[in-house]
């Protein structure tokens, strides 16, 4: 059952809607077809008692001797069969006829008075014997006044509701044009919802998202100006914040400069080493910090980027940089493979995951490979790995994992936390994971 009741509101509602549509149908034909086959039941119960009591009236004013002949050439229904015997043919023994049956065909009317008008007395039957063969059918015996028995045999046809052969093409027809026209509405109706979580996901990937239109019934409306609103609360929001840590960037640079050339002054070489690279730490700071917070990928427009070449050139950079690790510097993947990508914003991340795995894991073994339409980057490296504890932890700013980092190595901690914006920013999400033989596995996932 859960395989069948579908995942979307537009899919639950259209299928409650015909489930329901289908059984009401179901009930009003029904209803229909009861009222049918009693109708039918009574026409054809009547046709055949004056049938019968058609034949009675022709046999009883023709002499004995023309009855049979009269009987030969009688026109008379599949259900009504009648002989002319010296004796009543009906079994010893039967039971009574079935009030509903001894109403429809009239039996009480056979012996005289309840039927009007009442029959002349002499087209009356001398004796009337009747019992029923089975719940369908039954048999009558009239003997005529002179001589002779008219022996019937009596039997209810077979009934049918649904008098058109057409009438399963019709309903099918039907069905199938209702919940046609159901589907179509409910998704009408659902379609906001649907817009609504698109926008959001939009949202997601960047701030500066597009507003969702305002239109539709009112309660749709109102929706999306709240949901305009948040948006527009939100980008306020970051942009005081880029604007704040800018701010405080310019602010910091102006002493970090006076403390550079004061300590170039300094006498004492080793102090003035240390100071000087202090300083330089902290420039990289501010410039990684602001890098982080003004999202510039976000504003980066998409576009047709060939992933596969982009991954061997940010390799090719990293064996430029570090040429004593280029044996542990590899690429696996097909030739070309493109996506819609932001690019600079792709190779910031991907630089980001391979610095940071050349860094501390002195290899950086890329794998890349096509599915769904998207692409799965898989990074392996050689260094010690991350506790199972912090894997997720190291995405936050500034976290640095004691043992693996440290001031001498260098770096801010936001590596991994702008790979991972970008990579989310795109729709993709990034994993970590400690490999069985040593070393740590990155998982980066965009789709197509």
């Amino acid at each position: 059952m859960k395989r069948l009741w579908p995942g979307s509101l537009a899919g639950r509602t259209a299928l409650v809607l015909i489930l329901g549509l289908m059984g009401v149908q179901a009930v009003g034909l029904t209803i229909h077809a009861f009222d049918r086959v009693e109708l039918q039941r009574a026409a054809e119960a009547r046709e055949t008692a004056l049938r019968s009591y058609a034949l009675w009236r022709a046999l009883v004013t023709a002499p004995p001797e023309r009855r049979p002949q009269i009987l030969a050439e009688a026109d008379l229904p599949a259900t009504l069969v009648a002989t002319y015997d010296a004796v009543s043919t009906l079994p010893p023994g039967l039971p009574h006829v079935p009030p509903p049956l001894s109403r429809w065909f009239r039996l009480d009317g056979a012996a005289g008075p309840p039927v009007p008008p009442p029959p002349p007395r002499r087209f009356r039957p001398a004796e009337v014997q009747s019992g029923a063969l089975s719940r369908s059918s039954f048999a009558v015996s009239m003997r005529f006044p002179d001589q002779g028995w008219l022996n019937l045999t009596i039997s209810t046809p077979a009934l049918r509701p649904w008098h058109s052969d057409n009438f399963l093409v019709a309903f099918l027809a039907m069905s199938l044009a209702a919940a046609l026209m159901t589907w179509w509405a409910v998704r009408r109706l659902t379609r906001p919802v649907t817009d609504l979580a698109a926008a959001a996901e939009r949202l997601g990937r960047g701030v500066n998202a597009p507003p969702l239109p305002e239109n539709g019934p009112r309660e749709v409306a109102t929706a999306a100006a709240a949901f305009n609103t948040m948006a527009s609360n939100i980008r306020r929001f970051v942009a005081d914040r880029t604007q704040m840590l800018a701010a405080i960037s310019h602010d910091l640079r102006t002493p970090i400069t006076r403390l550079r050339l004061r300590a170039e002054f300094l006498d004492d070489d080793e102090q003035r080493a240390k100071m000087l690279a202090d300083l330089a730490e902290m420039e990289a700071m501010i410039a990684a910090t602001l890098t982080f917070a003004r999202d510039d990928a976000a504003n980066e427009p998409a576009g047709a980027v060939d992933l596969a070449s982009l991954a061997r050139t940010v390799l090719d950079e990293a064996v430029d940089a570090n040429p004593e690790l280029a044996p542990a510097i590899t690429f696996d993947g097909p030739e070309h493979l493109v996506l819609q990508l932001r690019p600079v914003a792709m190779k910031r991340a991907l630089t980001n995951l391979v610095g940071n795995a050349l860094k501390y894991g002195d290899a950086a073994r890329l794998k890349l490979e096509q599915r769904d339409r998207g692409a799965v980057l898989i990074l392996d490296d050689d260094g010690p790995g991350i506790p199972e504890s912090a894997q997720e932890a190291v995405f936050q700013p500034f976290h640095r994992v004691e043992g693996s980092r440290n001031r001498e190595t260098g770096g801010t901690g936001l590596g991994l936390t702008i790979a991972r914006s970008i990579l989310r920013a795109h729709g993709g999400e990034v994993t970590l994971s400690n490999r069985d033989g040593g070393g740590l596995r990155v998982v980066a996932r965009l789709p197509g």
